[in-house]
């Protein structure tokens, strides 16, 4: 068991048990208690009836409080030690072998010597400098290393905010790629079932690899915050302590703080690394619902070419002088489906190629037919393009597909009744967007060349065995 600090003991002798503080004014109970002559009176306010000591609970019949003269003289002893002991721990130390003020400080051993230690044969080689001197020397050296520390951890924290962030936005994206997943398989979830499990299962995999990556960065930079924070408190402790303190060790702080380098986080990409791609078996179902689209010629602008099978469309070189009949588009180079839906499910098939600027979807029969057209749903239309080197769903504002292989065939999916227009990558079998509306009306497929030469095809689409199972 450790010794009892004499001086502690002392201090507690001399505090009353009410107030925590040096006796002032003391007396003493019946019981031998001591007590500050405001605190127990404090204790005791009420009507002149029997009272108790608060300490021991002993029943005081009168209220006949002795001054303790002796205790008055132990708490002002009390507190001169008290005082000596502060001012003695303030002080700039004695040596230990010669009992002589430490004056000086020895640069090549980095310790605080008297003047019979520098003239001893230890030191009398070495350089030395008063010890104020060195102080304040050090002084200098660790609050010139605190602000590129400071520095260091406000980078630390800056990029602890961004790694946070982007683990917010990545699990944003892993939410909404999800519910794409489930949207897509709810379409034909008896076929499907097990497919959509194991994509789930890989969208999962790959989201719990990642955000372990983003949290070990986090966790990372904040071990680096906290070191840097630690640092920095023992910096500024160090600072503040007497002379002596201050210069045990301060090289090795210095060098600490010397060397400390932000690490970076680990790039972490947060864009999905996997194509979540519907499998062949998606198509081969879709097939089910295949219709025999041809183009009508009645719709029409008068720059596009169509073939006698009205199964290709191609921007021309010169408008043809044809009738400006009331259902012709006259503004742009778009043309429609001879066959119209108000129900049911219906697939087909658009070749692409390699062009570099198209169109293609669904819209509603009565749209305008004259002057300028905006292909959103708002307007009638529900379709996605290729322009400019982009693919995007004509959303407002549009929204950017996730192609990975170029799609040099475009399958679009109508299920009349659940309002939804899917469009799929058939080149990798991927799901491109699905539009989620309410139709009504008659909707007429969408075909739109532009300017490439290049035609859009409309591809057979083969039902397997059973036949068409629109409704």
């Amino acid at each position: 068991m450790a010794a009892e600090n004499p001086l502690e003991s002392l201090q507690e002798e001399a505090t009353c048990p009410v107030c925590l503080e040096y006796f002032t004014d003391p007396v003493i109970l019946e019981c031998g208690h001591n007590f500050c002559r405001a605190c127990i009176a404090q204790c005791w306010e009420g009507p002149d009836t029997a009272a108790s000591c608060p300490q021991c609970r002993e029943t005081v019949q009168q209220r006949n409080l002795r001054p303790n003269r002796q205790l008055t003289n132990v708490v002002a002893i009390a507190k001169r030690l008290s005082l000596q002991a502060a001012k003695g721990a303030r002080g700039d130390g004695v040596c230990g072998e010669h009992q002589e003020t430490l004056k000086l400080f020895c640069e090549e051993d980095q310790t605080s010597v008297c003047v019979v230690c520098h003239l001893s044969r230890a030191h009398r080689a070495h350089r030395v400098v008063p010890i104020e001197e060195a102080a304040q020397e050090y002084k200098v050296k660790l609050q010139g290393v605190l602000g590129p520390l400071r520095k260091e951890l406000e980078e630390v924290l800056a990029l602890t905010s961004k790694e946070e962030e982007k683990t917010t936005e990545w699990q944003g994206k892993v939410k909404k790629k999800r519910e794409m997943i489930a949207g897509e398989f709810n379409k034909l979830h008896t076929l499907l079932r097990e497919e959509e499990q194991l994509l789930l299962q890989s969208l999962e995999e790959e989201e719990r690899e990642t955000l372990q990556r983003l949290q070990e960065n986090v966790i990372k930079l904040s071990q680096q915050s906290s070191f840097l924070q630690q640092l920095i408190r023992e910096i500024e402790e160090k600072c503040q302590q007497p002379v002596a303190e201050l210069l045990k060790d301060v090289k090795s702080t210095l060098s600490r703080s010397e060397n400390v380098k932000l690490q970076e986080p680990e790039a972490v990409s947060i864009d999905l690394k996997n194509v979540y791609k519907i499998s062949l078996d998606m198509r081969e179902a879709l097939k089910r619902f295949g219709v025999d689209v041809t183009l009508d010629p009645d719709t029409a602008n008068p720059h596009l070419v169509l073939s006698a099978d009205r199964k290709r469309v191609r921007h021309g070189d010169r408008r043809q002088d044809l009738p400006d009949k009331p259902e012709r588009f006259d503004k742009y180079s778009i043309v429609l489906g001879a066959e119209g839906f108000a129900g049911g499910r219906r697939y087909w098939e658009v070749g692409v190629g390699d062009k570099t600027g198209w169109e293609l979807g669904v819209c509603r029969e009565s749209v305008s037919r004259k002057g300028p057209v905006t292909p959103t749903p708002e307007d009638g239309y529900w379709a996605v393009w290729l322009w400019d080197g982009e693919y995007e769903a004509l959303t407002s504002p549009t929204t950017p597909l996730p192609v990975n292989v170029r799609p040099g065939r475009v399958g679009i999916f109508l299920d009349y009744e659940a309002g939804e227009v899917s469009f799929y990558n058939v080149t990798d079998g991927s799901h491109l967007f699905t539009f989620t509306d309410t139709f009504s009306g008659t909707l007429r497929p969408y075909f739109c060349p532009w300017y490439s030469a290049a035609p859009l095809i409309i591809c057979p689409v083969l039902a397997p065995a059973g036949g068409n199972l629109g409704r």
